[in-house]
């Protein structure tokens, strides 16, 4: 529900908000033309999108979106998490389906504003944020396949918790074996509206299974992992030399993680040797039956950083070193929420001041 609420009634909110169960009271709009170019932000009451029922969009697929949150520090103010950075990827998308793209600098203005105009819905839990979740879509009605001649950003925002919860407990997760979500040269790296139509069949095949998530497999061979339906994925390796971090690399076929992007950063910040490699599905059985394969987590804007608990491979269920949360799944999430909420250096400067409106609506630093 979006309307607007008592202080007594959003407090309640805020405390227990659960995951975009409630939508602030407004939307940011930007609307493009291709004979005047994008507009100004507009601030507007959110509000049902009426459409035409031969809308592009709709029948083509050119809609992409992105998420990304803002985070309430101790001292109350207000900041954006690479803003910039997910203005860019919304772009690449935007790009690979022949669509408008915005420029960066539009829309953080867009999602700041946003953000200033809602600042009351803004929580200030450790771990909780404001979800923002930006839509650009084909507005125009046409029938003939080709790219729109409009195109309408919509950004939503909910006061939200993490998507699997606050006590981050452990995944079970099931590898896909019948079905591959992407391929190379195709839009697997786009957040793209069909990438995640692709995978809701097989995603919901596995929740009936008692499984939490499902792990793609490359669509060729079907032999590499690669990621989550939502999540990118992390393995934590032990040998000789100590703990070692991998990730499956971005080649195309998954979407490059913000979040993935910033775990392998801090990691390398606190020493910890961090790769993008390649990696079988059966080097992932053979490492959790030896004990080598000692942590693997899931990470996302959405999620934060969550452990998996249970790998099921084939008719084969393995348990990820004791069922519980490692260690440095641990230390990662706590370091990266620190930097989010203001508790630790923001060294790379991933954190973007959301002005502040005073009495008269201006906005101020």
């Amino acid at each position: 529900m979006s309307e607007s609420r008592s202080t007594p009634e959003l407090a309640a909110i805020l405390k227990d908000p659960g995951f975009c169960r409630h939508s602030t009271p407004h939307t940011a709009v930007v609307d493009w033309d291709a004979d005047t170019g994008w507009s100004q932000p507009r601030i507007e009451p959110r509000s049902d999108l009426t459409m035409n029922p031969a809308t592009l969009g709709l029948h083509y697929g050119q809609a992409v979106f992105e998420g990304l949150k803002a985070f309430r520090a101790e001292d109350g103010s207000v900041r954006l998490f690479r803003p910039e950075d997910h203005g860019v990827r919304l772009a690449r998308s935007a790009a690979r389906l022949a669509m408008a793209e915005m420029p960066p600098e539009l829309f953080v203005r867009a999602c700041a504003e946003l953000v200033a105009a809602d600042a009351a819905w803004v929580p200030g839990g450790y771990g909780q944020s404001l979800y923002l979740r930006p839509l650009l879509i084909a507005t125009e009605a046409d029938l003939g396949l080709r790219p729109s001649r409009r195109y309408r950003c919509v950004i939503l925002a909910y006061p939200a918790d993490p998507c699997f919860g606050a006590d981050f407990r452990p995944l079970s997760v099931t590898t896909a074996t019948e079905t591959v979500r992407a391929v190379r040269g195709g839009t697997g790296e786009s957040k793209c509206a069909g990438n995640y139509a692709a995978g809701l069949l097989t995603r919901t095949e596995a929740q009936a299974a008692g499984y939490d998530e499902v792990l793609w497999l490359d669509g060729l061979e079907r032999s590499r992992i690669e990621e989550l339906s939502t999540m990118n994925l992390f393995l934590v390796w032990r040998d000789a030399e100590g703990s070692r971090l991998t990730t499956p690399p971005c080649d195309g076929t998954i979407v490059r993680g913000l979040t993935r992007d910033s775990l392998l950063t801090l990691a390398r910040d606190r020493g910890i040797a961090a790769a993008e490699e390649h990696t079988t599905i059966d080097a992932v059985r053979d490492g959790l039956r030896s004990g080598r394969l000692a942590e693997v987590f899931a990470c996302g804007t959405a999620g934060v950083v969550v452990p998996v608990g249970r790998l099921g491979i084939g008719a084969e269920d393995l348990t990820v070193g004791d069922g519980g949360e490692g260690p440095m799944t641990t230390a990662l999430r706590g370091g990266l929420l620190d930097v989010q909420h203001g508790r630790a250096s923001d060294a790379h400067g991933w954190l973007w001041p959301v002005p502040r409106a005073d009495e008269n609506g201006e906005r101020r630093a």
